[in-house]
C-alpha cells in the first residue's frame, strides 16, 4: 500500500473512531449565567460521565483499524482503485469498530487469563468497578432531576401564594423545562456510552453465565395492568421514597401498574401522571435489586454481580426516560 493510501486509510479509521467522541464541557452543559440553581448537580452529572468514555472504544479502535485494512483490502483486490479502496477502507473501520466492540473486551480478558476461573474473577472485577460508577452516575442524575423538580416545585408554590406573578412563573417554569430537556440529553449522551461498555459486558456475560441478561430481561417485561389503588400514596419521580412527589394516587383510583425496581411499582393514572408508588399500595411485588438472579458458588456469585449490572444500566436508562416524559408533560407546568 502506497504512503499516501496508507495516510489516508489512518485518517479516516481515526475519523470514525471519535467522530462524536470529542466535545467540551460548555458544550454539553453550556455556560453558567448565574441562574440555574441546579449547576453544581450538572457539572456533578457531566463528570460522571468521563469514567464512560475512558477506554469505551479500546475494543473498537483495534477492530477498526484491523477492518480498515481488510476493508481496503478486499477492495484492491476486486480490482478497485483510488478512492473506491478508500470507502471499502472507511467501510471496513466501521464494521471493525461494531466487531472490535463488543468482543475486543472478552478477548483482551481471556489473553490474560490463566484459566477459567481466573477470567472470571477478573471480568468480575471489572463488573464491580462499572457498577460502582454507574451508582454514582445515578446518584447524580437523581440529584440533578430533584433539583428540577423541587425547582418546579418551589416557583408553582410562589404562584400559588401570590409571591410571584402568574407571567413570571410561567417564564421561570418554562426556563426550567429548557434546562430539563438539556439536563436529559446530557444524560443521553452519557447513557450511551454506557450502552456501548455494555455491549462489550454483555459479551462477556452470556460467555460466562449464558442466559444472564434474557432472565433480568424476563423480570422486567409484564406488561402494564389495570388495577384499584389500595391506599392514598405520593406518585414520586423515581423509585425512592426519599425522592420528590410529583402527584398522589387516591384509594381506589384506577390505575396502570407494572412491578419496578425494589418494593415500588410504576403507576399511570387517568389523567396521564406516571410516577412510582410504594408496590403494597397497588397490591403488586417490587423487583428487588435485580441480584436475584443468581446461584451457588463461584458461578452464582458471577451471575448475581452481572445481573445486578445488567439492572443498573436498564435503571439509568429508564430514570432518562422518566426524566424525558416529565419534562415534555406535566413538570413544568403551572397548574402540574
Amino acid at each position: 500500500m502506497r504512503a499516501p493510501l496508507r495516510r489516508s486509510v489512518a485518517s479516516i479509521t481515526a475519523a470514525a473512531m471519535l467522530a462524536g467522541c470529542v466535545s467540551t464541557q460548555a458544550g454539553r452543559i453550556g455556560v453558567d449565567d448565574g441562574r440555574d440553581v441546579c449547576r453544581a448537580q450538572v457539572v456533578a452529572l457531566d463528570s460522571t460521565g468521563d469514567f464512560f468514555g475512558e477506554d469505551i472504544l479500546r475494543g473498537a479502535a483495534i477492530g477498526g483499524a484491523t477492518g480498515a485494512i481488510a476493508g481496503g483490502g478486499i477492495a484492491a483486490a476486486t480490482g478497485r482503485r483510488g478512492s473506491d479502496i478508500l470507502i471499502g477502507a472507511a467501510i471496513g473501520a466501521l464494521a471493525g469498530a461494531v466487531v472490535g466492540g463488543t468482543v475486543g473486551y472478552l478477548q483482551a480478558r481471556q489473553r490474560q487469563a490463566q484459566d477459567q476461573a481466573s477470567l472470571v474473577v477478573a471480568v468480575g472485577g471489572d463488573l464491580r468497578t462499572e457498577n460502582a460508577q454507574l451508582d454514582r452516575t445515578q446518584l447524580a442524575f437523581n440529584q440533578l432531576v430533584d433539583c428540577r423538580v423541587m425547582e418546579a416545585n418551589r416557583i408553582r408554590s410562589d404562584a400559588r401564594a401570590g409571591r410571584l406573578p402568574r407571567n413570571a412563573a410561567v417564564a421561570q417554569l418554562s426556563y426550567q423545562r429548557d434546562l430539563m430537556r438539556r439536563d436529559v440529553a446530557l444524560a443521553r449522551a452519557i447513557n450511551d456510552k454506557i450502552g456501548t461498555r455494555g455491549a462489550e459486558f454483555d459479551t462477556a456475560i452470556e460467555t460466562l453465565a449464558p442466559g444472564t441478561k434474557q432472565a433480568v430481561a424476563a423480570r422486567r417485561s409484564a406488561p402494564p395492568q389495570p388495577t384499584t389503588t389500595r391506599v392514598s400514596a405520593p406518585i414520586r419521580i423515581r423509585p425512592d421514597a426519599g425522592a420528590p412527589a410529583i402527584g398522589q394516587i387516591a384509594p381506589n383510583e384506577q390505575v396502570t401498574v407494572r412491578p419496578a425496581q425494589g418494593n415500588f411499582a410504576e403507576v399511570t393514572t387517568s389523567s396521564g401522571v406516571s410516577g412510582y408508588v410504594p408496590a403494597s399500595a397497588v397490591g403488586v411485588r417490587g423487583l428487588g435489586t435485580g441480584a436475584e438472579v443468581g446461584g451457588r458458588g463461584q458461578e452464582g456469585e458471577f451471575r448475581q454481580l452481572a445481573a445486578s449490572n445488567i439492572a443498573r444500566r436498564d435503571n439509568f436508562a429508564e430514570s432518562v426516560q422518566n426524566a424525558d416524559r416529565l419534562a415534555q408533560g406535566q413538570g413544568f407546568e403551572l397548574a402540574g
